[in-house]
């Protein structure tokens, strides 16, 4: 069935509600379209499976079936059952374009990777991986890296993404060829995303990070924590019940800003009740603004309050770079001599 002529997208996964596989069947008749075009038609190849107990996964599933058995659509589609990780090898050498469907909550991401060694090109969410290695001279992306809510109107615009960019940029790109019948365009991209990506994103990488970023330092708090028969643990531990015990009875008094030449100083009176005032960190926070980190400053503890117990007054002088009312203080717990642990 499969010509080898036609552009190929591969698109394959478990099928379950949140990593949105039936996405590309939100407007089926412009999708039958795509398929179906006379000088540039689209084949996909897809596989997956639910879980025997996910009904609404085995839904999803039927309705792909479904939609394959169309007359218009059946010749150009080719599900393929038992997805595997041997099946998923030889999905990666022989498609064009791996395409995901999830965002930022995430999703499984190998066979992504996998493709680029293979010359394959990349159509995603930007998710985990693809919001870093993302370029538009190595693949393409719709989303915005960030969470929505489980919205069909929200699914209705991603999708319609979806299929904008397969019409505007994919479908063009791969059918926009020399007179040697060779898409120069398509070229240069597998060639960008071969070099530039898969020394950057592979196994090795993976299990790199893994150990430096997660087991290595995970093995030093351990080792921390157990010194001198855990005397440091039980610290922590201390801290952690006296934190939860005490945290509903922290509150501020009246916040007090003066204004000065191109600085504010915030005074923000502290009621701690019976909390060591180590155990806690006050600041001053803002949210990001075009892109940047958060503002947070850290307040510095003063003299105590008159006529109150263990209640001081913090203070902090910050640079006028916005409004003084975009600044909130906050209290979080923090225990300086602790954070290794």
């Amino acid at each position: 069935m499969l010509n080898p002529e036609v552009l190929t997208i591969g698109f394959a996964r478990r099928f379950v509600g949140y990593k949105r596989p039936n996405l590309l069947l939100d407007d089926p008749d412009r999708l039958i379209r795509m398929l179906n075009h006379p000088q540039r038609p689209v084949q996909f190849i897809i596989a997956g499976k639910a879980h025997p107990q996910d009904s609404p996964g085995k839904a999803l599933l039927h309705d792909w079936i479904e939609f394959i058995r169309c007359p218009e659509v059946r010749p150009h589609i080719i599900f393929i059952p038992d997805y595997d990780m041997a099946l998923a090898t030889r999905l990666v050498q022989g498609v064009d374009v791996w395409i995901n469907t999830r965002g930022v909550l995430g999703s499984l991401w190998y066979q992504r990777m996998k493709v680029l060694v293979n010359g394959g090109l990349n159509l995603s969410e930007r998710d985990g991986w693809w919001a870093e290695a993302f370029r538009p001279e190595i693949g393409w992306a719709i989303g915005e890296e960030q969470e929505h809510s489980d919205s069909p109107d929200w699914d209705t615009k991603e999708a319609d993404e979806l299929y904008s960019v397969l019409e505007r940029e994919v479908i063009p790109n791969y059918y926009e060829r020399d007179s040697s019948g060779i898409s120069q365009v398509w070229v240069k991209r597998m060639r960008a995303s071969m070099a530039e990506l898969t020394p950057r994103f592979s196994t090795n990488r993976m299990i790199r990070d893994y150990i430096e970023q997660i087991y290595l330092p995970a093995l030093q708090r351990y080792q921390n924590r157990i010194v001198d028969k855990g005397h440091n643990a039980m610290l922590m531990s201390q801290w952690r019940e006296s934190i939860q015990k005490e945290w509903a009875r922290l509150h501020f008094g009246k916040l007090r800003i003066e204004e000065q030449p191109g600085f504010y100083r915030f005074k923000i009176p502290v009621y701690l009740n019976d909390l060591d005032p180590e155990a806690i960190s006050v600041q001053l926070y803002a949210d990001p603004i075009s892109g940047e980190e958060p503002e947070i400053y850290e307040c510095l503890k003063g003299k105590k309050l008159a006529g109150a117990i263990n209640s001081y007054n913090y203070s902090v002088r910050i640079p006028a770079r916005r409004p003084a009312d975009r600044y909130t203080p906050r209290i979080i717990p923090y225990l300086k001599e602790f954070q290794f642990l």
